[in-house]
């Protein structure tokens, strides 16, 4: 291969390495964010559920209050019908003692309903607790990872940088030119292989005496369609 060529090929590695490394400096805190998220959702979710399991509880207890207090008056007015000497004091005590059958009825059928969710909130809390344990534990692992390749960033941008001048430094400043005029204009792709005798970049078929010409590697060549720099590609049949 032609030696331009091959120095063109590694500041075009080195150029999309630098590319990604800008790019996670965007992608990288995002990720973090989402993961500190999920620990945050996963705490609340414990605080939530605690929350809800206490005001089950206390409902709880102020139904099974309710419900042994009203017990207490439906004995009291029971205990009363012997006492009754007219048909309206009977007719007035009967209809208070229907009202408190109703009301415990109404407070026994609240208070099944409330211990069924106690018993669920019991077991969601568990999970909630032994989830915001798991996510803490994984996330936190990965946020480690993560910051330390934002805390890199720097460093490794510089030591492509060093590098990137190196290999420029040894190409000629036309053809530098010209592959950084390709790369901008072909979303940081400048230098592509033949392949199936057509460049890989627009797909264009190549004359075969642009081929050859390629193939002689003693010169640089461009794409006649798209300005991308070419090569062979070595596996590609004569």
């Amino acid at each position: 291969m032609n030696s331009d060529l091959e120095l063109l090929l590694k500041l075009q590695v080195i150029d999309y390495d630098l590319g990604e490394l800008e790019r996670s400096k965007d992608y990288l805190p995002d990720m973090m964010e989402n993961l500190q998220r999920e620990v945050d959702d996963a705490k609340q979710k414990v605080i939530n559920t605690a929350s809800a399991l206490e005001e089950a509880k206390v409902t709880q207890k102020n139904l099974e209050l309710e419900i042994q207090t009203r017990e207490a008056e439906l004995q009291k007015f029971q205990q009363q019908m012997m006492a009754i000497k007219t048909n309206k004091e009977y007719d007035a005590l009967v209809a208070e003692i229907d009202n408190i059958k109703s009301a415990i009825t109404t407070a026994y059928v609240e208070l099944e309903t409330v211990e069924v969710t106690n018993k669920q909130l019991d077991k969601d809390i568990v999970e909630s607790r032994e989830k915001e344990l798991s996510t803490v534990e994984n996330n936190q692992k990965q946020l480690a990872v993560l910051q330390e390749k934002v805390d890199s960033i720097g460093d490794k941008v510089a030591a492509k940088r060093e590098a990137r001048q190196s290999v420029a430094s040894s190409i000629s400043k036309p053809l530098i030119s010209t592959y950084e005029r390709v790369r901008k204009g072909r979303g940081g792709r400048a230098v592509v292989m033949v392949k199936k005798k057509a460049c890989n970049s627009c797909f264009k078929a190549l004359t075969p005496h642009r081929i050859q010409e390629i193939k002689r590697t003693d010169k640089v060549l461009v794409c006649e369609f798209c300005g991308c720099l070419l090569y062979w590609d070595p596996e590609e049949s004569p």
